[in-house]
Formats: C-alpha cells, sequence, structure tokens
C-alpha cells in the first residue's frame, strides 16, 4: 500500500464520517455477535409470524421457487471474495477494489441470466406466476452487487459492534416495508417489493457505514480469483446440498406444501444457526490469527466443537418434540402441515451445525478443496436416495433423506479434520461431546415420557412445561455428568467461568 494510503476499515479520509472503530475484544465480539444474530432472527421471526398470519403458504411457496432459482443460477457465479480478503492479511486498497469488481461483474450475469431462466423456472415448478416474480427478484440481485465491500473489513477486524448497527438497520427496515405492504396487499408481491426495498437501503447504509468509496480495479483479480476458485466449487456444492431438497418439493408437491416446507426449514435452522453461527463468525478470524500455533488452534478447536454441541444438540432435539406447539402458537392452524417437516429438519440442522467448526479450521489451513469434496459427497449421497432408491418420495421423505445426509457428511468432515490437524485426535473430540449428548438423550426420554401427562391442552401451557421439563433435566444432568467425570476442562467449566465472571461484574458494580 502506498505511503499515506488510508487502510480498509483502519483509518478514514479526512472529513469523510462513518461509524467509528467499534474494535472489540473475543469475549466481547462473541457476546456481540449473539446479540446481532438474536436481534436479527428475532425481527426475522417476528415478521415470519406476523406475515404467515397476512399471508398462505401458498405466496410463501411461489417466492420460495423464485428465490430457489436465484439461489441456484447465482452459486454458479460465487466467488467468494469476503473468504479471500479476511484471510489476506495484508489486503490493499487494491484487492477490495478487486472484489468489488467481481462482485459486480457475477450479479450483473446474473441478473441476465435470471431473466432468461425465469420462463424455464415457471414451467419446472409448473406455476407461470414464477416468471414475473423471478425478473423482478433479479433486479434486487443486480442492486446488491454494488454494496460497499468495506464493510468485509468489520469480520476481518473483529469491528462487531459495527456489524451489529449495520445488520440491525438492514433488517428493521426489511421488516417494516413487508410487513406495511403485505397489510396493504395481501398477497406474495409483498415479499417482492419488501426484497427489493430492502436491498436498496441495504446498499445505502454499507456506504454510510464505511468511509470506502471501492472503484472498478482488475489489478489484483488474478491473486483474489487464486483463493476463491476452490470456494466457487464448493459453494455451488452447498448451495446444491442446502436446497437441492426443496427444489425436489416444489418440483413433486404443491406451491402450498413447499411453503410450509420452506417457513419450517427456516424455523428448524435457528437453534443451530442462530445459537452457533455467531460463536463461529468470532472463531474464524481467530483460528486465522493463531494458524502457526497448533497447540493454542487444537485448544480453540476443541472448546468451541464442545460448546457447540452443548448447545444445539438439546436445543434441536428440544425444538423437535415441541414442534405441534411452536407451529400452533406462532404460525396458526393454516400452517399445521409443517410440523412433521419441522420435526425432522431441525434434527438435519443440528448435524450440520456440529460440523462448522472443522470446516473452519480446514478453510483457515487452505484445505477448501476437502470442503468442497465434503460438500459434494452430501449432495451425491442425497442424489442416490431421491433419485435411485427413492424416486416417487415425497416432501416428508426428503426431509428425512436430509437427516441421513447430514449424518453422512458430518462423518466425513470428521474424517478429513483428523487428516488436516494430525493434532486432535478422534478421543479428544469424543471427550468433548459424549456427555451433552447423554444428557440430551436422557432429556428427549424424560419428554417423551412427560408429555403423555400433561394436564392441558392449551398449546401455551404444554409448550412451558415442555421447555422447563427438558432444561431442568437437560442441565441438571449435564452437571451431574460432569462432575462425576472428575470435572475435566471442557464446555462445563468455560460457561461456569463466564457465569461466575458476569456475576462477579454485576456484584461490583
Amino acid at each position: 500500500m502506498a505511503s499515506g494510503e488510508p487502510s480498509p476499515g483502519r483509518d478514514s479520509p479526512p472529513g469523510r464520517r462513518h461509524w467509528g472503530s467499534g474494535r472489540v475484544s473475543i469475549l466481547q465480539g462473541t457476546l456481540l455477535v449473539v446479540g446481532m444474530r438474536w436481534t436479527d432472527r428475532a425481527i426475522g421471526l417476528l415478521s415470519s409470524i406476523i406475515l404467515a398470519r397476512l399471508l398462505v403458504p401458498e405466496d410463501f411457496g411461489l417466492v420460495a421457487m423464485a428465490t430457489i432459482t436465484i439461489g441456484l443460477t447465482s452459486v454458479f457465479l460465487e466467488f467468494g471474495v469476503h473468504i479471500a480478503l479476511i484471510q489476506n492479511a495484508n489486503a490493499t486498497k487494491e484487492h477490495y477494489d478487486a472484489a468489488f469488481t467481481l462482485r459486480i461483474l457475477q450479479t450483473s450475469f446474473l441478473a441476465v441470466a435470471l431473466w432468461f431462466v425465469a420462463p424455464y423456472a415457471a414451467d419446472y415448478f409448473h406455476d407461470e406466476r414464477v416468471t414475473a416474480i423471478l425478473r423482478w427478484l433479479s433486479l434486487g440481485t443486480l442492486i446488491g452487487g454494488f454494496e460497499n465491500v468495506g464493510v468485509i473489513s468489520f469480520q476481518k477486524e473483529m469491528r462487531f459492534g459495527l456489524e451489529f448497527q449495520l445488520a440491525f438497520i438492514r433488517r428493521i427496515s426489511a421488516f417494516l416495508v413487508t410487513v406495511i405492504v403485505a397489510w396493504i396487499l395481501r398477497d406474495y408481491w409483498a415479499l417482492v417489493i419488501g426484497t427489493l426495498v430492502s436491498k436498496t437501503l441495504g446498499v445505502w447504509i454499507t456506504y454510510l457505514a464505511h468511509p470506502m468509496r471501492p472503484r472498478l480495479g482488475t489489478k489484483k483479480i488474478r491473486e483474489i480469483f487464486s483463493v476463491s476458485q476452490w470456494v466457487l466449487v464448493q459453494g455451488i456444492g452447498n448451495y446444491l446440498d442446502k436446497n437441492l431438497h426443496r427444489i425436489l418439493v416444489g418440483r413433486r408437491a404443491s406451491a402450498t406444501t413447499l411453503g410450509a416446507y420452506t417457513l419450517a426449514s427456516e424455523i428448524s435452522a435457528m437453534p443451530s444457526t442462530e445459537l452457533l453461527a455467531p460463536l463461529n463468525r468470532v472463531l474464524f478470524p481467530s483460528f486465522v490469527r493463531v494458524k502457526d500455533q497448533p497447540a493454542e488452534m487444537k485448544r480453540l478447536f476443541l472448546l468451541a466443537q464442545g460448546l457447540q454441541t452443548t448447545i444445539v444438540i438439546p436445543a434441536a432435539l428440544g425444538l423437535s418434540l415441541v414442534a405441534p406447539e411452536i407451529v400452533t402458537l406462532l404460525l396458526g392452524e393454516r400452517w399445521l402441515a409443517a410440523i412433521p417437516f419441522l420435526q425432522w429438519l431441525v434434527l438435519g440442522a443440528a448435524l450440520r451445525a456440529i460440523t462448522a467448526s472443522p470446516e473452519y479450521i480446514m478453510l483457515t489451513l487452505n484445505a477448501v478443496r476437502s470442503m468442497a469434496v465434503v460438500s459434494w459427497f452430501r449432495v451425491l449421497f442425497f442424489v442416490v436416495l431421491a433419485f435411485l432408491l427413492l424416486p416417487q418420495a415425497g416432501a416428508l421423505e426428503l426431509a428425512i433423506m436430509r437427516v441421513a445426509t447430514s449424518a453422512a457428511g458430518l462423518g466425513l468432515t470428521l474424517w478429513f479434520l483428523l487428516r488436516t490437524v494430525p493434532s486432535v485426535r478422534m478421543s479428544d473430540m469424543l471427550k468433548t461431546i459424549n456427555r451433552p449428548v447423554v444428557a440430551a438423550a436422557v432429556m428427549g426420554g424424560v419428554l417423551l415420557w412427560a408429555q403423555e401427562f400433561w394436564l392441558s391442552e392449551i398449546p401455551l401451557v404444554r409448550l412451558i412445561l415442555g421447555v422447563t421439563v427438558g432444561a431442568f433435566t437437560y442441565v441438571v444432568t449435564l452437571l451431574s455428568l460432569w462432575y462425576l467425570t472428575r470435572r475435566p476442562v471442557g464446555a462445563e467449566q468455560y460457561i461456569l467461568q463466564q457465569l461466575l465472571l458476569v456475576y462477579r461484574r454485576r456484584c461490583a458494580n
């Protein structure tokens, strides 16, 4: 970088206002990202609840058909420029300009492709309304490509306070616009209009949030793409892995069924993505900083793996067991078809969440090829099940296949991890997950037994009882197992230490 040139994300040009530094520690960053994710999802959940009352499952299904097509098309042009910038500790303004240029090229090609693909997508899903929806949403894709690439530095430099502000403003604006339009129109166009407005506001906000003004530039494109090419291959596999089941549901079932399936899929991810994504988002730059310290990387990984298992397994199993009450209370009687989908999909989401830390370790160590292999393995595994073994499978059977595919992918991910990081052994990982798994199994058994004795048929009462009994059983069982095994270093100790630290600070104040 030339002398005196401002570093992306650190210094701002004279006279240009931005949002401040926002730099925090790893612990503060985790708490901020947890708050950011939970706030974002709370707004998203509230939006879904309100929209579910204003719209019908068919409306969600129609828009889902269009967004599936957008995702399937865009994944072939996704270069993962943010990963290349985060990995490069010495990224200059030219690297950011190259990333910005690649992003605009990607979204421009994508918008044109979607315009011509729209009629074929409508034919595939047997609904001509998809054509117009898809063509309007392609405009939002083009608009999104002009976001200020400088905001990537927020994550790279662990300035999560600024990420929180950016995510909150974008989410709340999308929420308000979509709900207001849905109240007026009462049909699927509310979701389309809400998407376009939120994309436009999102781009504008990124330029308020960060002082960088990216320009078109090609000097560092080759360097960016050298990192991104395997990210592209993995991204295609990841998209097919995450969405092929929904593509098949849209083909084999109605828009109403796809709407119920899609909303169930979104809710099923909450115990995993919304509880664990904040931790992983903070850990990725942390892994990068200690990648030359094998002992410290191993410690961080095992702690993250233990925390993930301790949190996500009971949360996912609990959500599966109280799914009828959750759907009835939050979505209403029109959405009862989503219950069996939610009960299965949440288990698959939990298994996938546990692979997050191993994937970030391999990403840190440039083992992107192994990650791409895992993604494509899951795709092929699902294809064998859905097309060769059970070619007539319906929506529920496809959800069950999703769980089986997640389990197979988890096994292969751990195998690659052991090869990539020899210092980590399978016995190390088993010691971090055995107590949470046993405690979750005990919790599940108690809930299944206790639900037969609930005296009330009121969904809210049954939900409160289920959550209370499940949480109490899990915590007591987990701590008992921890004490019986002589309180080993792990997730339990870390959580208790953090709770004690918070208590002491509150007492000191």
